[in-house]
C-alpha cells in the first residue's frame, strides 16, 4: 500500500468515526471526546452513564438502594424507580432482570405506556429490611469519590480569574471605595484565604458575603458520593442554591444528556459565625438514617467559606486554626470516616475570616503566613457616608432631604467626633421610619426624628 493510500484510509476512518459520534449523540449517547466525568475538558458537565461501569459504583450499592425503595413504597414502575435513583433506565435494566430471576422482586402489572411495574417479594423485603439496618438512604445514586475529587479538579476557584469589573459586578450596592477594591481583587484571585478586619458595622459580613459573586459562574457538586461503602450528602438545599442548568449546546438531546444524580449550582457561600463547632468540620453519622453529613469545607468546595466573628467561637482559636493550618496549604483535608477510614479530600474554597479583632492578636505568625491577605476594612468617610444615606432613603421609601442628613452629621457626629459606620444610614433610617409611623406622619426626614432615632441607638454603645 502507497503511503498517500494509507492517508486516505486513515482518513476515511476518522470521517467515520465524527459520523459515527455525531449519530450517537443526536441519539443520546456521546462519544469519548465530549464526555467531561472525569474533568478532561475546561467545562465541567457531567455525562450520563451508559451502561453500570460508567456509574463509578458497583452494581450490589445500586441493588440496596432499589431494595430500599421499593420496601418504603412496596410497588412501583421501573422508570421510576430509575428517576428515583436519578439514573438512565438502560441502565438499570439488567439489574431489574436480575432481582426479578432471584425472586427479590416481581412483576405486579403493565402500565398503558408499557412500562413495568414492580413489586417487592417476602424474600426482598426481607433482604430490604437488613439492607435498611445498615443504612436507610434511598435517594439518588451516589457518585464515587474519585469523579467528586475530578469534578473539584476542572472546577477549582484556583482556576477563576477576578476583574476589578467582576468585582464591582459583585459589589452592586455596596459602598466601596477603588482603593478597598485594588486590595480585595487580588485577594480573592490568590484562591487561598484572607483576613478581613476592621470595627463592627462598616461591612465585613457583607463584603464576604458577596466574595463568590465576583466568579460569576455555577458548578456541578453530586447529591451524594459513596466512599467505603458509606453514603455521604454533599448537595444541601440550605446553603446550596441550585440553578437550572445551562445547556451547553443549548439543544433538548445535551441536557438529556447530563447524568441527573448531579445537581448544577451557583458557586457556593457557606457561612459560620460564632456557633461554630469542630463537629461541624468533621463528617457527621446520623445514628438513626446511618447516612454521613459532609462537613462545611466539603460544601463550600469551589466557593467561599466565611468564618464570620473569627475568635468569637466557643472553641479555642489556636485548635481551629491547627485543624486547617495543612489543609490550606495543600489544598486537600483528611476526614476520618465512621467506620475509622481516613481519606483524603479536595481543600478547595477561599477561606475569610472575618473578625473585629486584630488578626495579629489571634493568631500566631505561622498562620498568618499561610493567610497571605490581610486586609482592614475602614470606616467611610463623610461623602460615602452621605451617598449611602442616599442610596438606603430610595430602598426604604424616604424622601432624600440633604439638610437632614447634613443636620444629623453635624449635630450627632462631627461635633462630638463620633466615627462614622456603613451599618448606620440603614439602621437609623429604620428607627426614623418607626418613630413616623408611631405618630401616625409621612415617612420624611426630620431633625426630630433623627434625635430621637440617635436616643435609641447610640444610647448604651459609648
Amino acid at each position: 500500500m502507497t503511503l498517500s493510500a494509507a492517508t486516505g484510509n486513515e482518513s476515511s476512518a476518522s470521517n467515520l468515526d465524527d459520523l459515527f459520534n455525531r449519530v450517537n449523540m443526536l441519539l443520546g449517547e456521546p462519544s469519548a471526546s465530549t464526555r467531561s466525568a472525569k474533568g478532561n475538558s475546561d467545562t465541567f458537565v457531567p455525562r450520563q452513564p451508559r451502561n453500570m461501569r460508567e456509574t463509578g459504583i458497583n452494581a450490589a450499592m445500586i441493588e440496596k438502594i432499589i431494595m430500599r425503595f421499593l420496601f418504603q413504597i412496596g410497588a412501583e414502575t421501573s422508570r421510576r424507580i430509575a428517576a428515583q435513583l436519578r439514573l438512565p433506565f438502560k441502565v438499570l435494566e439488567p439489574m431489574f432482570k436480575q432481582l426479578r430471576s432471584d425472586k427479590h422482586i416481581d412483576l405486579a402489572g403493565t402500565t398503558s405506556t408499557g412500562d413495568s411495574e414492580f413489586c417487592i417479594t417476602d424474600s426482598g423485603r426481607d433482604r430490604a429490611r437488613r439492607y435498611s439496618e445498615e443504612c436507610t438512604y434511598f435517594g439518588a445514586a451516589p457518585v464515587s469519590l474519585e469523579d467528586y475529587v475530578a469534578s473539584v479538579s476542572a472546577q477549582t476557584i484556583a482556576g477563576q480569574i477576578v476583574t476589578k469589573e467582576d468585582l464591582n459586578r459583585a459589589f452592586k450596592g455596596l459602598i466601596i471605595n477603588e482603593a478597598m477594591l485594588n486590595r480585595l481583587g487580588p485577594a480573592i484571585n490568590s484562591g487561598r484565604g484572607m483576613f478581613l478586619f476592621g470595627e463592627p458595622g462598616n461591612g465585613k459580613t457583607s463584603i464576604a458575603e458577596r466574595v463568590t459573586g465576583a466568579f460569576g459562574t455555577t458548578v456541578w457538586i453530586p447529591r451524594a458520593i459513596t466512599i467505603e461503602g458509606e453514603i455521604m450528602r454533599i448537595y444541601d438545599p440550605g446553603v446550596h442554591e441550585a440553578v437550572e442548568e445551562e445547556s451547553q449546546n443549548g439543544g433538548l438531546l445535551d441536557s438529556m444528556d447530563i447524568d441527573r444524580r448531579w445537581v448544577q449550582i451557583k458557586r457556593p457561600t457557606v457561612i459560620a459565625g460564632g456557633e461554630l463547632t469542630m463537629d461541624e468540620l468533621e463528617i457527621s453519622l446520623n445514628p438513626t438514617s446511618r447516612i454521613c453529613e459532609s462537613p462545611l469545607q466539603v460544601k463550600s468546595n469551589c466557593g467561599t467559606l466565611v468564618i464570620d466573628d473569627f475568635g468569637r467561637q466557643k472553641m479555642p482559636v489556636d485548635m481551629l486554626l491547627n485543624r486547617w493550618i495543612v489543609p490550606l496549604e495543600k489544598r486537600y483535608d483528611f476526614l476520618n470516616m465512621p467506620n475509622g477510614k481516613k481519606i483524603q479530600i479536595p481543600f478547595d474554597q477561599l477561606i475569610v475570616f472575618s473578625t473585629n479583632l486584630e488578626p495579629k492578636d489571634l493568631v500566631d505568625g505561622a498562620f498568618l503566613r499561610r493567610i497571605p491577605y490581610k486586609i482592614e476594612v475602614p470606616d467611610p468617610s463623610e461623602a460615602e457616608f452621605v451617598q449611602l444615606f442616599g442610596i438606603m432613603c430610595k430602598s426604604l421609601g424616604f424622601e432624600h432631604r440633604p439638610e437632614a442628613i447634613k443636620y444629623l452629621v453635624e449635630t450627632h457626629y462631627k461635633s462630638i467626633n463620633r466615627p462614622f459606620r456603613l451599618c448606620q444610614p440603614r439602621d437609623l433610617l429604620l428607627q426614623v421610619r418607626n418613630y413616623c409611623q408611631f405618630h401616625s406622619q409621612p415617612l420624611e426626614l426630620s431633625c426630630e426624628a433623627f434625635d430621637a432615632a440617635v436616643l435609641n441607638y447610640f444610647c448604651i454603645m459609648e
